[in-house]
């Protein structure tokens, strides 16, 4: 497996310090920009809040109370949305392409030495309002970006999750060959 996936993790306590730059910010939307789609239809766009902006003030105001006790600490919010239509009518597959262009931004924040928390707790009808959005636009995740604080920061409420061993489905769990449950790698 490649190290940009193997170092890729989505940590809750990030340096309140750090400022990302235009050229790092820049790279992590041109990979989203440049993510296959469902028939290059690239549906997936992006509102882009920096840290003391009224955008990242709204993208955060989205957010739950949970994710709002620590996201704050992130240098950029940016809020993943599908174009659902384009000029030849309603697109297909478009949560699919949002999807893997939010992957290709969060490998390039990995590969840019940041990190990148994806978060479906937010309240989409509540960004609908604020960013005033088309009825053909939908919301479907926030991203919070920054560098990684120092261990000694993590809040105590977050430190036994934060510092947890990371677990994945077992492959034979989720690769199948012939009919569905018939691993093909099995144990």
């Amino acid at each position: 497996m490649h190290p940009l996936i193997e170092q890729r993790w989505s940590p809750r306590w990030l340096d309140e310090s750090f400022t990302i730059g235009d050229d790092a910010l820049r790279a992590l939307l041109e990979a989203a920009r440049w993510a296959p789609s469902y028939g290059n239809t690239q549906p997936a766009r992006y509102l882009v809040g920096r840290r003391g902006d009224s955008t990242y003030q709204r993208i955060f105001e989205t957010l739950s109370r949970r994710n709002q006790g620590w996201a704050y600490t992130a240098s950029a919010l940016l809020m993943g949305m599908a174009a659902t239509t384009n000029a030849k009518g309603e697109l297909p597959k478009w949560e699919y392409g949002v999807g893997l262009a939010t992957e290709n931004l969060v490998l390039q924040a990995v590969a840019e030495g940041l990190v990148a928390h994806q978060m479906g707790g937010f309240n989409a009808e509540a960004a609908r309002i604020l960013f005033q959005l088309p009825p053909d636009v939908q919301p479907l995740i926030v991203v919070a970006v920054g560098k990684l604080g120092p261990r000694d920061t993590i809040p105590d409420h977050l430190r036994d999750r934060e510092l947890a061993e990371r677990h994945r489905l077992p492959l034979a769990e989720i690769a199948f060959t012939g009919a569905w449950g018939q691993p093909t790698f099995p144990g």
